[in-house]
């Protein structure tokens, strides 16, 4: 069941994250999606990014996946890793973040210029991943 209360703990949270990643800080505290700095991982000095992966209501479970592109002729590469880039009332765009290709990297996600709007209320779960570093965000 869906909350329409814009109020909402996720609201609440995705707007942390938001505050975070803008005021990246290379302390560390708590392990938890609201834990008040962005780490730094042990491959990562200071971090910008806090990655989430985003539950709507229904989906049985599976994170929610989106293109990896805007245009939709070059393929149909999704992923289900996504950076906060805004938190408006009840809504938040996400940029979509793709595994890094480069191997040797010890950044784990490249950001990409697709990006989505989506209403919190359809959203019943968020999981954050470990505090990277995202080249041009």
């Amino acid at each position: 069941m869906c909350n329409n209360d814009s109020s909402s703990c996720i609201s609440e949270i995705l707007n942390v994250i938001l505050v975070l990643q803008q005021n990246a800080c290379p302390n560390s505290c708590l392990d938890s999606c609201d834990r008040p700095v962005l780490g730094g991982g042990p491959n990562c000095l200071i971090c910008n990014t806090r990655p989430i992966q985003i539950f709507t209501c229904g989906s049985n479970g599976t994170a929610l996946t989106m293109p990896t592109t805007k245009d939709p002729v070059t393929g149909g590469t999704t992923s289900s890793v996504f950076r906060v880039e805004k938190v408006d009332n009840n809504c938040c765009t996400c940029r979509v973040l793709e595994e890094n290709p480069d191997t040797t990297s010890l950044n784990p996600y490249v950001a990409t210029n697709s990006f989505f709007t989506i209403n919190l209320s359809c959203v019943c779960a968020i999981r954050c991943l470990t505090d990277t570093f995202v080249e041009c965000v």
